[in-house]
């Protein structure tokens, strides 16, 4: 038998038998999959916070490399990604400084009226069930029940308490590990922000030298791509809801809406949730105030839809730029799947990982059809008609 064809029916049979290991014991290999994952997450955190922050280091890093001339082009990099970090750990702290002690009023003043909005929501069932005859709901005792509810979260939380010491020690493991992954991942963003030039040409120059050119052009482009989509969405993302949160906080003040604070950051948090996230914030918001009053409720949902048609139509595309090109049906089918597939992390890179594909897709398809196929393929019934 010929060596060649020898080689190629050992692979085929390898395959094979890999295959059949891998589906009779898929349980196993998705366990052994889970555990690398979970070793690579302080690499995988590190990137993420290198890759948020490498428009502002690079953007330092050019002001110093400027700024000091020739000497200092060795301190560029490193300044840069002090500044980086600094302007980072400010921010946080800023935010912390403002937000949590509002918040925190916020909640204790809205745990401590519960009663009273418990009160308010019952006369309100009870004038529905006056105009609208319905019995069920007339026998609703809304006081009650929240009290019931509040009964049943103590008696819970004193027998978690009753359990303190193995509780505490699960506690107190968790807390180290999400501390040691915090400080290692940390670590790894501060190495990639740093080298980062070095790491990007040495990967550029692995991809050269080891794939034929054809395929090594393509996987360079992809890369380009989807760094400069996932840039543009991430940053996108997070100066969108730091304006809707802050313009949503001074509407409020301006027109007296209760839990002004509060409700700010509920608005900011959920617009970082794409699709759903302005419709999670509105009702969590609406059913805050409609504990104090229904009208403001309505009222407060008229000024948020009027400030996300301003915030959306006006700023949004003037402070981040165009939208990434998606259809909005290809928006909604990526944040359903990605969210089912892998939860939040899903619901996150759901909407940018399909933009790439989407984008791929179109460019390969101008490639294979031409101009007259293309068109008749993207609009059949204007072809039709001519």
């Amino acid at each position: 038998m010929d060596n060649g064809v020898f080689r190629k029916l050992l692979l085929l049979i390898t395959y094979v038998v890999a295959l059949v290991v891998v589906i009779v014991k898929i349980d196993v290999v998705l366990d052994w999959c889970s555990g690398v994952l979970l070793a690579f997450r302080p690499i995988f955190i590190g990137f993420a916070i290198a890759f948020i922050l490498s428009r502002p280091c690079n953007f330092f890093a050019r002001l110093y490399a400027k700024g000091m001339g020739k000497r200092g082009e060795k301190l560029a990099r490193p300044l840069a990604v002090v500044t980086a970090y600094v302007m980072l750990f400010a921010v946080i702290g800023v935010l912390i400084s403002l937000v949590v002690p509002e918040l925190t009023r916020s909640i204790q003043r809205f745990v401590g009226n519960m009663n009273i909005y418990a009160e308010n929501l019952q006369e309100v069932i009870d004038f529905i069930t006056q105009r609208l005859s319905l019995e069920n709901l007339a026998k609703l005792n809304l006081p009650d029940k929240i009290n019931d509810i509040l009964g049943d979260a103590l008696n819970q939380v004193l027998d978690t308490l009753t359990g303190t010491v193995p509780h505490l020690i699960s506690a107190t493991s968790s807390l180290v590990s999400a501390v040691v992954t915090t400080v290692i991942s940390f670590v790894f963003s501060v190495y990639m922000l740093s080298g980062g030039p070095k790491l990007t040409a040495q990967c550029r120059r692995l991809v050269v030298v080891y794939l034929p050119e054809s395929i090594a052009k393509r996987v360079l482009a992809v890369v380009r791509l989807t760094a400069d989509t996932f840039t543009k969405y991430v940053s996108g993302q997070l100066i969108e809801a730091c304006i809707l949160g802050s313009l949503c906080f001074i509407g409020m003040v301006v027109f007296r809406f209760d839990y002004a604070p509060l409700i700010s950051v509920i608005i900011g948090v959920s617009a970082l949730i794409p699709v759903a996230g302005a419709y999670i914030g509105a009702v969590l918001a609406a059913l805050l105030l409609a504990m104090i009053s229904p009208i403001k409720a309505f009222w407060f949902l008229v000024f948020l839809a009027v400030l996300q048609q301003l915030e959306g139509n006006l700023i949004y595309p003037r402070v981040v730029g165009t939208s990434l090109g998606l259809p909005g049906i290809w928006v909604l089918a990526a944040v359903t799947v990605g969210s089912s597939l892998l939860g939040f992390i899903g619901l996150v890179i759901s909407v940018p990982l399909t933009a790439v594909v989407y984008t791929i897709l179109k460019y390969d398809l101008r490639q294979r059809l031409p101009g007259k196929e293309l068109q008749e393929v993207e609009d059949p019934q204007e072809s039709g008609e001519a």
